[in-house]
């Protein structure tokens, strides 16, 4: 079967590529590479011996869009992962996020409706979730006010699909993700953001090794532990595999509604620094960090009751907070020695 990742080159996205290309199934990628690089592609042929195909466009160019689908109506599925992700920016740049993030959306959804394409699993992310009431947050939890542009649109695009759904035979899955850390264990593919990094783990990495001169921890007042946020921080590969069995899951015809969704995390919350004493034990550095004013657009503290995908999907995930850290880690090191 032929897939499209959309935001393939990108940090979970190439990670979802390597898992796909390793069961079986033929990828093939867009990316506009706004925030990746095509050599990407080169180390999931290293990892795979398979070279993804790739098509380098913007997908709220509409025309663009639908020609691409009229000239691949072989496609199965799509993961639709291609969207800006910084929760910072989109506070500053608002308009900028809902442009590309449902613009992109919206042209997906009409070029599988006219060529027929009948899976789609979509990205989406905990954000939804605003600050929960209760914790862990559970896939009924009530959707709150969303903290930040970015939030609103991944609210927004659920329900876009949502409507959609009812006028159309396509079948979707949207995964909620919590934070996904980590990289994979041959090093050839991790998160590698263009500039300064957004996230808190590649700040962690490239201050260690030189790049940043210090690391910010935004707020230390919040009621938690130790004051810092809490964030359920999940293994990219662990959340590369939920994405296969997604697709596996509608093209076997075990979906029981046309959007099902589900949380995607370990079911365990971590401080900020927690996340800094992990690396720190496991790469042996000591990290030069500072505490700052809180950020706008954070939540206090979210983490996942996962137990709804665990028991519907098969999938739990397996790597631990030092697992995912020191694969970061590494991944940082094989970047520097290149």
């Amino acid at each position: 079967m032929k897939i499209l990742v959309t935001g393939g080159t990108g940090y979970i996205g190439s990670h979802t590529v390597v898992e796909l290309q390793q069961k079986g199934y033929q990828v093939v990628v867009i990316d506009n590479l706004s925030n990746s690089n095509e050599a990407v592609l080169d180390n999931i042929s290293k990892i795979t011996g398979i070279r993804p195909d790739f098509e380098c466009f913007d997908l709220i160019e509409r025309e663009r869009t639908l020609d691409f689908f009229s000239r691949n109506s072989d496609i199965t599925g799509v993961i639709h992962f291609a969207a800006f992700k910084a929760v910072g920016e989109s506070v500053a740049e608002p308009l900028k996020y809902y442009r590309n993030n449902l613009v992109s959306l919206m042209n997906i959804l009409e070029g599988m409706q006219l060529n027929k394409v009948p899976f789609l699993v979509f990205s989406s992310s905990c954000t939804v979730y605003g600050q929960p009431e209760e914790l862990p947050v559970s896939e009924t939890s009530p959707i709150q006010k969303a903290f930040s542009p970015y939030g609103n649109t991944k609210q927004i695009s659920e329900e876009i699909i949502g409507d959609f759904l009812e006028t159309s035979d396509v079948k979707c899955i949207a995964l909620r993700y919590f934070n996904p850390i980590g990289a994979h264990e041959s090093s050839l593919i991790g998160e590698l953001p263009l500039g300064i990094p957004n996230n808190l783990v590649p700040f962690i990495t490239q201050t260690a090794i030189g790049l940043r001169s210090q690391l910010k921890v935004f707020g230390n007042d919040y009621n938690t532990p130790d004051g810092t946020p809490i964030r359920d921080y999940i293994h990219v590969v662990d959340l590369a595999k939920a994405h296969v069995i997604a697709i596996e899951r509608m093209t076997n015809g075990n979906n029981k509604k046309a959007l099902e969704v589900f949380n995607l995390g370990t079911g365990n919350g971590q401080t900020v620094l927690e996340v800094i004493k992990s690396f720190e034990k496991v790469s042996g550095e000591k990290l030069n960090y500072v505490i700052v004013e809180r950020r706008a657009g954070d939540v206090e503290k979210v983490w996942a009751d996962t137990r709804f995908a665990n028991a519907e999907l098969g999938w739990k995930a397996a790597m631990s907070l030092d697992e995912m850290t020191l694969s970061a880690w590494n991944w940082e090191k094989a970047i520097a020695n290149k």
